[in-house]
């Protein structure tokens, strides 16, 4: 029971809380409710207001926003005419500086060119007829002359022609990286150069370019011209600076070799020809021909002058057009820089080529005068040509004037060939007059100069072999006698090689028939033994024998064994006395091998030479005036008279005349020969009787 009662007073509590919330919550909810309505009530009235609020405002924002819009037009249309009153007052305001012009304001006066070119552009678009319109336009075409004007000046004002003593500096530097920089102009005046450039070409003017290419041109000139001026003053065309203290030389490319090219053709021929001449008797004609050579030698030393003065322009051209053509990219634009280099450099090369052609008609004018000598100023020029041609078709790329160069070469190929064929038809036909002969029988004139002229060939190998090879291909035939196994470089020394052989069998056969000319059998074997000695000399000590072999190789062999006939030849002269010594030695042989005393033997050798000295006498005079060429040559002809007396007589002394090792037969002399070997005693005698100095 008391469970019971318990849970009903826990049930009773329960429902009387129960009871409480919802009575509470009645409450709240009879108030939420009431807020309800008032919170209704004020968001009408809110509403209310706000439609009315807005019904009053609209209209205000529409009128503020068409006034705003009022006002921007109004702002921009005075800034319009402010625009516009601008360009109408452009022409008051900038003409005096346009007419002042850009000298030391280049950049303001730009800028009132500017305003200028837009009043201009203004006028034609919305007024095209307007007065203003011509006022603003003739004043931009008198600012675009002005700029135009100062361009020619500024470039006039400051191009110089580059002294020459740079040119030589800047040629004597063998090393490209080292190469001395030429300034031109000042770097402010390329600028402003290339300020003004800049201008004109966006106004499509492009006269100023001919301008540039007509002042730099004729600056290049100079340049040039004073080079010349300066070699012609100095008197040496060798390409040293006087401000290096000669320590820089200019250094001219060779193909193949590399080797520096200088003129020495025919100073060397002079030096050998004067060489010559000391150690030869001089006979009348010769001394009256002096003369006459002191002359030509200073035509020469003209020649030689023009030759290396034109080898020089060539190389410093080089120069200066490569240092142009720097100049040219910040004034020029690219687009235009073939054109307007073209034109820089025509003149200059037009003066240098007819340098070259007036030396190539100058050497056909004394080619025509058999002076084939002439032929070797060429040879200089070409090389340099050859050498520094692939620079220049550097250089002168996208121009029409890289073709000159390889016209050039061309021409001298054709020059120099010429030549060369017609010195082999004029030793051919030299002309075999006696009054032309040596009377010594000495090396003629014709085997010394053939000679020396195939010396300075050797010099310039590949040139003159390239030249004859070129020749070859002018006339349709094959260049590479050797295809596949040759190089261009063994190619023309085998070209060379040919024609110095055509030159050695052209002047053998001359001298061969010039000799004919000497009535004395024993002349005329000294005449050829001295020219095939001095021929077979020349070509060992030259190195011209190493080129001859390469088609020829038993070239020496060759001229050996006709020296060796001529000595042959020579020997027989002294038949007579041989022949004479054998007959009165078969009477006293068995004496002198019986008692082989000095005083029998003196004995005999008087009565011999005593019943000998009309022969003697007879024979020393023609040949006291004969002329060995050396010493060896001496010797050789006395060892042959020994060999037959060293059979005739033993153990005796054999006096003998023999020529003096310096002065062949001018001083005749004793040489005492004692058995088996040659004794050193000397002992001159006079030239009218060889023995008159030996007595009983």
């Amino acid at each position: 029971m008391e469970d019971l009662s318990a849970k009903k007073r826990e049930i009773d509590e329960k429902l009387q809380m129960e009871t409480q919330k919802l009575a509470f919550l009645k409450d709240s909810l009879n108030k939420s409710n009431q807020l309800t309505e008032n919170m209704v009530s004020i968001l009408e009235s809110f509403s209310s207001r706000l439609h009315k609020l807005e019904d009053t405002i609209v209209p205000v924002h529409r009128d503020t926003k068409n006034l705003q819009k009022l006002q921007d037009n109004i702002d921009k249309t005075l800034s319009s005419l402010d625009h516009v009153i601008s360009f109408y007052n452009v022409a008051k305001d900038v003409e005096q500086t346009i007419r002042e012009g850009p000298t030391g304001r280049l950049d303001s006066y730009l800028a009132s060119m500017a305003r200028v070119q837009n009043a201009v552009d203004f006028f034609s678009t919305n007024n095209p007829g307007s007065p203003e319109l011509n006022t603003v336009t003739q004043l931009f075409e008198s600012g675009k002359d002005q700029l135009e004007r100062e361009f020619r000046n500024l470039l006039t004002r400051h191009s110089r022609p580059v002294p020459a003593v740079t040119v030589l500096d800047m040629l004597g530097t063998e090393d490209d990286s080292e190469d001395i920089p030429l300034e031109h102009l000042p770097e402010r005046t390329v600028a402003e150069l290339t300020e003004i450039s800049r201008w004109l070409i966006s106004q499509n003017s492009t006269d100023f370019m001919n301008v540039y290419a007509q002042i730099r041109s004729n600056t290049l000139l100079r340049s040039l011209d004073g080079l010349k001026e300066h070699q012609a003053k100095s008197g040496s065309a060798a390409g040293v600076s006087p401000a290096s203290g000669g320590s820089r030389k200019l250094a001219l490319k060779d193909t193949p070799t590399k080797k520096t090219a200088y003129l020495k053709g025919r100073t060397i021929i002079r030096k050998a020809g004067s060489s010559i001449m000391k150690h030869s008797s001089l006979t009348s004609d010769t001394a009256r021909r002096q003369g006459s050579n002191v002359v030509a030698e200073l035509k020469d030393d003209v020649s030689d002058t023009e030759t290396d003065t034109c080898i020089l322009c060539i190389s410093a051209l080089l120069k200066l057009m490569q240092s142009e053509s720097k100049l040219m990219e910040g004034v020029i634009p690219e687009r235009y820089h073939n054109s307007i280099f073209e034109q820089l450099v025509q003149q200059s090369m037009d003066g240098v080529v007819a340098d070259v052609e007036n030396i190539a008609i100058s050497a056909k004018r004394c080619i025509g005068k058999h002076d084939y000598s002439a032929v070797l100023s060429i040879f200089p020029v070409l090389k340099h040509l050859r050498a520094i041609n692939p620079d220049y078709e550097e250089a002168l790329k996208g121009t029409k004037q890289g073709h000159k160069l390889p016209s050039l070469m061309s021409t001298l190929d054709t020059t120099g060939a010429k030549a060369l064929e017609e010195f082999i038809d004029s030793i051919k036909n030299d002309p075999d007059k006696q009054s032309n002969m040596p009377k010594d029988g000495t090396v003629h004139e014709l085997t010394s100069n053939a000679m020396v002229f195939l010396q300075n060939l050797l010099e310039y190998l590949h040139t003159a072999g390239g030249m004859l090879a070129a020749q070859v291909a002018a006339g349709g035939r094959q260049v590479d006698l050797y295809p596949g196994q040759l190089k261009a470089a063994e190619v023309n020394e085998r070209k060379l090689s040919i024609y110095i052989g055509k030159v050695l069998g052209a002047l053998q056969l001359n001298l061969e028939n010039k000799a004919k000319g000497y009535d004395d059998p024993a002349l005329t074997a000294i005449f050829l033994l001295n020219n095939y000695h001095y021929i077979l000399k020349s070509l060992k000590s030259s190195g011209l024998l190493r080129v001859v072999v390469l088609q020829t190789s038993d070239i020496e062999e060759h001229y050996e064994d006709i020296i060796r006939e001529q000595k042959r030849l020579y020997s027989k002269s002294w038949s007579g006395v041989l022949r004479h010594i054998l007959e009165i030695s078969g009477k006293t042989v068995s004496q002198q091998r019986a008692a082989p005393q000095m005083g029998k033997v003196r004995s005999i050798l008087i009565t011999t030479t005593r019943s000998n000295n009309k022969i003697h006498q007879e024979g020393l005079k023609e040949m006291g005036l004969w002329r060995g060429s050396w010493m060896n040559f001496q010797l050789d002809c006395l060892c042959i008279l020994c060999f037959f007396c060293q059979f005739i007589f033993a153990n005796v002394i054999l006096i003998l005349p023999v020529p003096n090792m310096y002065f062949p037969f001018t001083q005749p002399q004793i040489l005492i020969i004692e058995s088996n070997h040659v004794s050193t005693t000397l002992q001159p005698l006079g030239h009218t009787n060889l023995f008159s100095g030996l007595t009983e």
